[in-house]
């Protein structure tokens, strides 16, 4: 202040989320006598702040504009501290969102260097939404059965494996006018890309398979909420959807992880009706090799969205016992 020094280390005139900024404040307008009590009343700081927030933000658009590279070498050190921007300063979210890079389909790479920006421009002619994906690490999520009818139509999905990835997406929602969506979360919703006969297909699907349904939905009435058919799977013959108001499977692991409580929730199995294994899964007479079937199918899919089983030896001996069948 006026040329004399006053402290080193001021966390009030920056958020946290760019905790990476070092400068010198040089300001007329603050008092000599100022302290860290004075800096969290003073009208001035938060003026100050404004512009510096302002000032960080423009620069690193301008980098990333004009300088792609080296805004790649910032977002490879600094990326997840600059994702903790949208929960922690909602008046600079679209901001920030611009400055975000994800990993996506469309180069089908860990590296994560594509902007929302981007992704809106390759959107498909009547795709209203943002697509992403969550998981715990990058090769999970970029063999997602989630993804197999994106792939089938060309539709573009982010991949994300970073552990802050779905808290973000809990604060983005939105970018640019266009709704962020998870593929694992809910009914799939493609909109205009999705034609009236694959809407007309996947109701009937429900009914022709309703007794299936019912009697998978019966054996596993403790650990999912509903079973039904969907359009979604290509190749996979299950995989296990999380409710549209559920907490995501990455953020529950994190949160049982570091002992928090998590709210009791059953996620959702969906089945591909036009896969082999669910074809013979309708038709089983044997209870028991109904029983062993279905189970397998169930803890398939939560293999593949990351998830630990239960009873890992249970499953191992189930599968050896129908391959030695199929061998016989």
């Amino acid at each position: 202040v006026n040329r004399v020094f006053i402290m080193d280390d001021v966390e009030q005139f920056l958020p946290l989320y760019l905790r990476f900024i070092k400068g010198v404040i040089d300001s007329n307008d603050l008092p000599l006598n100022v302290s860290r009590e004075i800096l969290q009343s003073d009208s001035t700081i938060e003026s100050i702040k404004t512009a510096l927030v302002k000032r960080v933000l423009d620069m690193l658009s301008k980098l990333a504009k004009k300088e792609p590279e080296k805004y790649q070498t910032f977002w490879d050190e600094f990326g997840q501290v600059l994702k903790e921007g949208p929960s922690e300063d909602m008046g600079n979210k679209e901001k920030i969102a611009k400055l975000l890079r994800f990993a996506s389909t469309h180069t089908g790479e860990s590296k994560q260097d594509q902007s929302l920006t981007a992704y809106i421009e390759r959107m498909k002619e009547g795709q209203e939404k943002i697509y992403y994906v969550c998981a715990d690490n990058h090769q999970t999520a970029k063999n997602s059965p989630h993804l197999e009818v994106f792939r089938k139509k060309g539709i573009e999905v982010l991949l994300l494996s970073d552990r802050i990835d779905e808290w973000l997406m809990g604060y983005l929602q939105d970018f640019d006018s266009k709704q962020i969506v998870d593929v694992a979360r809910g009914g799939l919703d493609l909109g205009d890309i999705e034609t009236e006969e694959e809407k007309q297909a996947q109701e009937k699907a429900n009914d022709e398979h309703k007794d299936l349904l019912e009697r998978i939905k019966a054996q596993f009435s403790d650990e999912v909420e509903d079973v039904r058919m969907t359009h979604r799977l290509v190749e996979s013959p299950a995989c296990i959807v999380v409710g549209e108001n559920d907490m995501g499977a990455q953020m529950r692991r994190i949160m049982e992880s570091a002992g928090q409580q998590v709210p009791d929730s059953k996620p959702i199995l969906e089945l591909n009706p036009e896969h082999p294994l669910v074809i013979r899964l309708e038709t089983e007479q044997s209870e028991e090799r109904f029983a062993d079937l279905a189970s397998i199918l169930l803890e398939q899919a939560r293999l593949a969205e990351g998830t630990q089983l239960n009873d890992a030896a249970g499953f191992v001996t189930r599968l050896n016992k129908l391959l030695l069948e199929m061998m016989a």
